[in-house]
Parts: C-alpha cells; structure tokens; sequence
C-alpha cells in the first residue's frame, strides 16, 4: 500500500477519489494572479502528484485567471479515466487582481464554457459554485438563483455534479433542495471549526467536505502548540494539520496546494502520519483557544 492509499477514498458524486488530493491555486503567480513564477516546476508538480496516485484535483479557471487550467491541460492531458476534476465559478478577476463576483447566468455559463476549453474536457465532473456575497466569508442570502442557472447548465449535459463553495449552513439545505449536492468547500481548519455541526451532517448523508486553509487563523501561540506537536511527531505543522482533518471524519477530502516536488511529497506523505488519543486532544485544545 503506498502512502496515499493509507489515506483512505470517500464517493464524490458518481466518483470514488482518494482523500489527499491536490489544489492546483498556488501554481499561479503572486496573489493567484498572472503565470508562474517557474513553468517548468509547475509542470513537474502537475505529473508528480498524478505519478503519486493522486485522482483528486482542484482548480478553477479564474486562478490567473486562466493559469492553472492551461498547465493542468499540459502537463496531465490525455487524462487518466480515474482522474476527477473539480473546478469552481461563481467568481472573475479583476485587472488589478481582485476577486469579484461573477453570478449571473450569462457569467456562469460564460466560466463553464471557459473550464470546458481551457481545460480540454467535453463535460466538467464537478463544479463548486462559489457564493460571493461578503468579502469576509460565509454569508447569508438565498442562492436560488445561481445554483438553479448551473442546475440548468447540468441539465444540458456540461457539468456532471455540483458542490457548493463559501455557503452557511442554511445555504447548503437550500441548495440540496434545488439540486444534487455532492461536496461542500468551506473554510476548516484545528482553529476554525465553525463547521463541525455540518460536517457530522454531510458525513451521514454521503456528502464530501472539502476544506481549504489548513493552516489558517492560527495565532501565534496555537501555531507554536502545533508546532511543538509536530517536532514530536517528526513532521511538519502542515502534515500535522492534515493528518488531523484526515482523522476527523471520513467525508474530509483535502486539496493542499504547493508549487513545491519536495512539500507536494511531504503533503502527501501526511496519511502515513499516526496522531494518537493524546495527540488529538492536545491538538484540540487549539480549537478550544482560538
């Protein structure tokens, strides 16, 4: 078994992925905005991670915007039949390399179309659809609207699955009532737990959760007791802090992000990582803190 598979694999829609997959958002310049500082690691870090066995990977067309969707096309294209895409809309660039909203049906359809071409495929297999109502996070409002214009694009025979990206708790009941929903991406991490409650409840319906910033909205103080785990264990924080969302709960996929080969295979090597009951409640203690 190789490090990887330790990690376990959880249904995303119609597919079965490995939990630790791979965010492609760091392969483009500075600020997510431009190309990359080095095309050729970039490339590299593409083919390591499928070499690895990763079949999870996240991107999104207004990464660069349009940066990581054209090196994933060039260095992973023809794709391997296990490999799952999962791309994001709901969001554009602007000239300046702010993050706007982007969800008008005519957007929406627009960044479908733009996935489809960049990335070489004929059908998307699963799209997030990004929820822009506050530049801060989760906030609350009716997502009607947008998520019954992707329903429709599904509908057409151009996205296979929808999950839901920057939403509340009452956006993703509203949302499952509108549509199939097969992921949630939010923010989660050891010191933003604000999602707990809905992770237990996607985890008993089948839902995958992705969560981004691992390594987020930590103080330096709950770093150091992160850190100090992790000199114990002989890892690194990040491997600390993934392998603890690996052992949350089983509907956890992660999508760590690197323009590194060498943290690509630290990252990954994160499932080998045994965190004991006195570890975990050590590690606890920093949601407890924050």
């Amino acid at each position: 078994m190789s490090s990887l598979d330790k990690s376990g694999t959880f249904t995303l829609g119609s597919y079965t992925v490995k939990r630790l997959g791979y965010g492609a958002m760091q392969l483009a310049g500075p600020h997510v905005f431009g190309p990359p500082r080095d095309h050729d690691a970039a490339i590299a870090v593409l083919r390591e991670a499928a070499a690895s066995g990763v079949n999870h990977v996240d991107t999104s067309d207004y990464y660069g915007p349009h940066v990581t969707n054209l090196l994933i096309r060039e260095a992973l294209a023809p794709y391997r039949q296990n490999l799952v895409i999962v791309t994001k809309i709901g969001a554009r660039r602007g000239n300046d390399a702010s993050w706007l909203p982007a969800y008008s049906p005519k957007e929406l359809e627009q960044a479908v179309h733009d996935n489809l071409r960049n990335l070489g495929l004929e059908v998307l297999d699963v799209v997030n659809l990004r929820i822009m109502f506050s530049p801060m996070g989760p906030a609350e409002g009716s997502i009607e609207a947008q998520l019954t214009a992707l329903a429709e694009l599904q509908r057409k025979g151009l996205v296979r699955h929808i999950g839901l990206s920057n939403v509340t708790r009452a956006q993703v009941e509203e949302g499952r009532r509108i549509a199939k929903i097969v992921c949630v991406q939010n923010q989660y991490n050891l010191a933003h737990r604000d999602d707990d409650g809905l992770i237990d409840e996607l985890a008993r319906d089948g839902i995958a959760y992705t969560p981004f910033f691992p390594l987020g909205g930590f103080s330096p103080l709950q770093s150091s007791t992160l850190s100090d785990v992790a000199v114990r264990l002989g890892a690194t924080p990040l491997q600390v802090a993934l392998a603890w969302l690996l052992k949350r709960s089983s509907n956890i996929l992660l999508i760590p992000g690197t323009s590194s080969v060498g943290h690509l295979r630290e990252n990954l090597a994160a499932a080998e990582l045994e965190l004991s009951d006195e570890v975990l409640r050590e590690l606890d203690g920093v949601a407890k803190a924050a």
